[in-house]
């Protein structure tokens, strides 16, 4: 069993309140859950409302399919939002 995992944090210049960067987080999210079927949520800096930082993770059978996935997710997530993406932690074991 391979895990794949992810940390990614995008920047939200134009998000003015919390009530704003969760709409924008939880279209994300779902977006996401939908359609890759992977765990997805907020999981850090849920007090600062222009930083977002989203954990996801899948479980395969292969390495290079794990890798694949998170690339696949990585993009997925930069083309359905406006924020800027600043950084993305892989891990795969």
């Amino acid at each position: 069993m391979i895990i794949g995992s992810c940390e990614v944090t995008f920047y939200a210049n134009w998000v003015a309140s919390l009530k704003e960067k969760r709409m924008v987080v939880r279209s994300l999210v779902d977006k996401t859950k939908h359609k890759f079927n992977v765990s997805v949520a907020e999981v850090d800096c849920q007090d600062n409302h222009k930083t977002i930082v989203i954990g996801f993770a899948c479980v395969t059978n292969e390495k290079r399919l794990a890798d694949s996935m998170i690339q696949n997710i990585l993009h997925f997530m930069e083309q359905n939002t406006e924020a800027e993406m600043i950084s993305a932690e892989i891990e795969v074991f």
